[in-house]
């Protein structure tokens, strides 16, 4: 594999960036049916190349997830331009963000949410980090199920957009928390780095 080097000079790379940006808009993103003007008006915005690790700026707005210095992954610029479009952020309402490591998605979030909790998928499973009922979830990473602790910060008929995998293949799905449990419903086939923490425990068959 070939090593990507990044100019040094911050006025160099600023042209450079801001082309890939709108590159991303115009080539993946509106090309994937992906057009929410709130999606693409984020998108273009945060500078998604100060997100990842220094050797992969060169790479930051490639069609494919990126792994972070934590092990984690950034997904692809698609797959977070959908989960935001399905998310439906609405303004005022607290949300909570499932982050592998990047704070991508949760900039993306931020401004266009009343309210913003950011998590560790460790910290998401364990209930280990803050209370309280979000009408919104967003997981930036493919889960197997939603665990209890974490569909316990949910209020009821609270939104949920994520990946999901099912027999091995990676979907974007959405859902609700309705009667104290979550459905979830696949939406887009697309590939999402799996966040192994959300497995499911594995049981003896015979």
């Amino acid at each position: 594999m070939t090593t990507q080097t990044v100019p040094q000079s911050p006025a160099t790379d600023a042209p450079s960036f801001d082309r890939a940006r709108r590159a991303m808009i115009d080539s993946q993103l509106r090309t994937s049916g992906i057009n929410a003007h709130f999606v693409l008006r984020r998108m273009l915005a945060v500078p998604r190349e100060d997100f990842v690790p220094a050797h992969a700026r060169g790479v930051a707005y490639m069609d494919r997830g990126i792994r972070l210095d934590n092990g984690g992954w950034l997904p692809a610029p698609v797959v977070q331009g959908k989960l935001l479009e399905e998310a439906r952020p609405s303004g005022g309402e607290h949300a909570i963000v499932i982050d592998a490591g990047s704070g991508y998605m949760a900039e993306l979030l931020r401004p266009l949410v009343g309210e913003l909790t950011v998590l560790s998928p460790e910290e998401a499973v364990t209930g280990s980090a803050g209370e309280g009922e979000a009408l919104l979830l967003v997981i930036d990473g493919a889960v197997e199920h939603i665990p209890g602790p974490l569909a316990d910060r949910l209020a009821e008929g609270a939104r949920i957009a994520t990946g999901l995998v099912e027999n091995g293949i990676t979907r974007i799905a959405v859902g609700r928390k309705t009667a104290g449990g979550v459905a979830l419903l696949p939406v887009y086939d697309t590939g999402i780095p799996q966040l192994h923490a959300f497995d499911r425990p594995k049981t003896w068959t015979f």
